[in-house]
């Protein structure tokens, strides 16, 4: 299995297809997608070259993200590539949900064990006005059908101070009833973002300390599972997610790696670089493209430098899906 010089290993691949989103975040996007970089993302071949050099690794988990993945037509292809790789035993994928209730159905047919899906807001107008769509309906049909398939669905709120306290009790509401993960997300800070962050930027601690008044209780994390310090109580059907990383020991327990649709090795979501692994993984065999993985690794830091305010080469979550 990779591991680095730390201790850490990785069984968690985020694998970017494509850095297109057709939303515009507030956090993220505010001016919509800028085609500024060559849109030449990984072929199916090199994708599947991917997977499969993780896999023999030891990684079991693949979450595809993006930009948004379903803006590529071949995204069952790549579900069921993912699928039947030896050793993957969950693949994921991360989406604003505009697709979700036309095409979760082929999704899952293709192999998808699970879904994230980010909803900043339970109030259409907000959402709206964050996300620059007016499509909450559409999405929260689409999270309905997922669930009623089976799939073990997520749901991602990025915390923004101007509406914390509605945004919070209106989800615990819904959460009563809705068998979700919620996954409350601090806003971080990237290349682009700095004066929005200064005035969003709100801890989740104060969520956490709530929560736990109000009986909630801490689970134990799977060995693939994420970052989030996740929450359960008997009256609720769904659960809560907290991703803090600004708190000290974030990084502690990390367990996944991204790869770019450009096919750049990122080995932390704010790495000062990617590491480009495009000719391996087009050419190369999979011990070669092994190889190079493990000799890469020993590079990362023992953490990120956000508190510092160094954010690395991220731009903006669309490069790498977060």
């Amino acid at each position: 299995m990779l591991e680095d010089g730390y201790g850490r290993r990785f069984s968690y691949l985020r694998l970017s297809i494509t850095d297109v989103c057709n939303f515009r975040c507030s956090y993220c996007l505010p001016d919509g997608y800028q085609c500024d970089s060559d849109r030449e993302f990984l072929s199916l071949k090199e994708i599947a070259n991917t997977i499969s050099a993780f896999a023999g690794l030891g990684t079991k988990k693949i979450r595809l993200t993006g930009g948004e993945p379903s803006l590529r037509r071949d995204l069952p292809d790549i579900i069921a590539l993912a699928a039947a790789t030896a050793g993957i035993t969950q693949v994921a994928i991360t989406t604003n949900g505009f697709k979700l209730p036309h095409f979760v159905e082929d999704w899952f047919s293709a192999g998808l064990t699970s879904l994230n899906v980010s909803i900043d807001s339970l109030d259409a107008r907000l959402f709206h006005s964050i996300t620059g769509q007016d499509k909450l309906h559409t999405i929260l049909d689409g999270v309905h059908k997922a669930l009623a398939l089976g799939l073990k669905t997520k749901v991602n709120a990025v915390l923004l101070k101007p509406c914390g306290d509605t945004q919070l009790s209106s989800f615990l509401e819904w959460l009563k009833d809705v068998p979700v993960t919620l996954r409350l997300i601090e806003l971080m800070q990237t290349g682009s973002n700095l004066e929005f962050f200064k005035q969003n930027h709100v801890s989740a601690l104060p969520v956490k300390t709530q929560l736990l008044q109000q009986g909630w209780v801490q689970v134990l994390k799977e060995e693939t599972s994420g970052p989030a310090e996740e929450f359960s109580h008997p009256d609720y059907a769904g659960r809560i997610g907290l991703i803090m990383p600004y708190n000290p020991g974030f990084c502690t327990s990390c367990n996944r790696l991204r790869i770019s649709a450009l096919g750049k090795l990122h080995l932390c979501l704010f790495a000062e670089q990617g590491i480009d692994l495009r000719p391996v993984l087009s050419s190369g065999t999979i011990e070669e493209i092994q190889q190079q993985l493990v000799d890469l690794i020993t590079q990362k830091k023992i953490s990120h430098q956000l508190v510092s305010g160094l954010t690395g080469a991220t731009q903006q979550f669309s490069m790498l899906g977060g």
